[in-house]
């Protein structure tokens, strides 16, 4: 069995190679629009990340609810290739309501911030340039200055974070995350990152990355990490997050998650949390099918976070 020692050990090494830089600017939001959808108020705020770099991300406020002491939400986009679209994803602004769980959480009384990651929607030089040959060009220039796209998203994030944090009528000890597929990566490693995240559910985010590499599989150019596999893998990700919640989902088909390894960190989360007198703060939610999230298993994600965050 890992011991906590070792867990510790292996999460001091990565926030080592990982490097996060979190500038220390302020974030000066400014609400750029607002309107009413249903019950819910969904507002495109701008904030600064660092100097000089100001993003969009859609803020949405339950309507029904006292604006009081409100659980939030970070709602975090996929990537399927669709560079175009980000942050208007999860904030309801797609053409598929499956990715609307920004927007179907903030109609469940949470406050949810969507943001644009780096090489999304707004975060491109121009609409023609946003494509997998600017995600790519962001990497490499990184890498070359010593970080990583991870590590560009996570800071990015936090910012995101310190930004929910600001809000008078939001609850900073019950903000929690989702995504899907590069959503639900990132929602594993700022989980595991920024402990102001209370609960956590990722959908069809990760396997091993030791399996991915065996599988000869390409990904997104977020999920590289120099010299992660030389400390670890993803499962002890998942244990260094341990003993807070966290639901993570996949698809038995999934054709760039390998289930065996996606299996396998399931069965050690679970051990780990066992030790930890948590077992009832991991969950696993398998479902047959190819990379999605479908609305059974999205509905379990929400009771997750409302069990960890609303009670």
């Amino acid at each position: 069995m890992i011991t906590q020692q070792q867990i510790g050990d292996f999460d001091a090494k990565l926030r080592k190679i990982l490097g996060v830089n979190v500038p220390d600017v302020p974030l000066a939001p400014k609400i750029e629009s607002e309107e009413t959808v249903g019950d819910v108020k969904r507002m495109l705020v701008r904030y600064d990340v660092a100097d000089g770099e100001r993003i969009g991300a859609y803020l949405l406020i339950p309507l029904a609810q006292t604006p009081q002491d409100l659980p939030a939400i970070m709602a975090i986009h996929q990537h399927g290739g669709n560079f175009k679209l980000g942050k208007s994803e999860p904030a309801g602004l797609s053409d598929n309501p499956t990715f609307h769980y920004g927007l179907d959480l903030a109609k469940r009384g949470y406050v949810v911030l969507c943001p644009d990651q780096l090489a999304f929607e707004e975060r491109v030089p121009s609409p023609n340039e946003a494509d997998d040959w600017n995600e790519r060009f962001e990497a490499t220039r990184l890498f070359m200055e010593g970080s990583s796209l991870q590590a560009k998203y996570v800071a990015d994030l936090v910012k995101g974070l310190d930004y929910l944090c600001s809000l008078p009528f939001v609850d900073s000890n019950r903000i929690g995350c989702i995504g899907h597929s590069l959503g639900g990566q990132e929602t594993l490693w700022l989980t595991w990152f920024d402990s102001r995240i209370k609960a956590a559910a990722s959908s069809c985010g990760f396997a091993m990355m030791s399996a991915i590499v065996r599988e000869r599989i390409n990904h997104n150019m977020a999920i590289y990490v120099p010299g992660f596999l030389t400390i670890g893998d993803v499962d002890m990700i998942a244990a260094a997050i341990s003993p807070r919640p966290f639901l993570f989902t996949a698809g038995n088909l999934d054709g760039i998650f390998p289930i065996d390894s996606v299996r396998h960190i399931a069965q050690f989360a679970k051990a780990v949390y066992s030790q930890a007198g948590a077992t009832e703060n991991t969950q696993y939610v398998e479902f047959d099918g190819a990379h999605g999230f479908p609305d059974d298993v999205k509905k379990q994600a929400y009771e997750f976070l409302d069990k960890h965050l609303k009670t």
